[in-house]
């Protein structure tokens, strides 16, 4: 990933680049969670990454660049978690994959707050808005056929997927909060679990042999 990518500029990213921008990234998660992408600053990154303002701005334009480059981290990465737990769970064990998948897609609290803020960011200035917008949408039609499929394998069909997609955002985005405020509960876990796997089956149907 990093050898294909891109510096501000335009230059090819070297190793040494790609483990400087890493360490940006990684610092730059810390101070945000900690003090809030609107309080955060490019000095205050930089002093957690032990790097100069050059350092910064030969990786990123700014911290609006910086957030999408690590949004953009985090979703590739999710995004192989989620092939490899569906592939690996039995086609006759589809509670197991809906466990699976939801361990791919963890609920993070650092991860939440940076993101609750940034999309708040976003929400007032339209042109980044239109940004994550489309992220979010390419990221779920990324993600749902993955989900499609998994289904297919343990006998279900889903009719309309557009709605699948809405609905499971909904329920991931609607959970998120509860499972955080209640750590280390299983009570809100399970709820979480139980409400994905109800938009499943309301949104699909057993495959029969009249299915076309």
């Amino acid at each position: 990933m990093a050898a294909s990518a891109t510096a501000p500029g335009g230059g090819r990213v070297t190793a040494r680049r790609a483990r400087t921008r890493q360490r940006l990234l990684d610092a730059a998660l810390e101070v945000f969670a900690e003090e809030g992408f609107g309080r955060s600053t490019v000095e205050r990154v930089c002093d957690r990454a032990g790097f100069t303002r050059g350092a910064f701005y030969s990786n990123f334009s700014s911290l609006d660049e910086l957030f999408l480059a690590m949004w953009e981290q985090r979703s590739a990465r999710m995004i192989a978690d989620l092939r490899v737990a569906l592939a690996r769970v039995p086609t006759t064990a589809p509670e197991e994959g809906l466990r699976a998948a939801l361990a791919a897609i963890p609920v993070e609290d650092a991860w939440y707050r940076v993101t609750a803020e940034f999309t708040a960011h976003a929400l007032r200035n339209p042109p980044l808005r239109r940004v994550m917008a489309a992220r979010e949408q390419a990221l779920l039609d990324t993600l749902l056929p993955l989900v499609v499929q998994a289904l297919v394998r343990s006998g279900r069909r889903v009719g309309d997927e557009t709605a699948l997609g809405q609905a499971l955002v909904a329920v991931h985005d609607g959970t998120a909060v509860q499972v955080l405020l209640e750590p280390g509960s299983d009570v809100a876990r399970r709820r979480r679990e139980e409400l994905f796997w109800h938009v499943l089956l309301a949104y699909s149907t057993p495959i029969t042999e009249e299915t076309p």
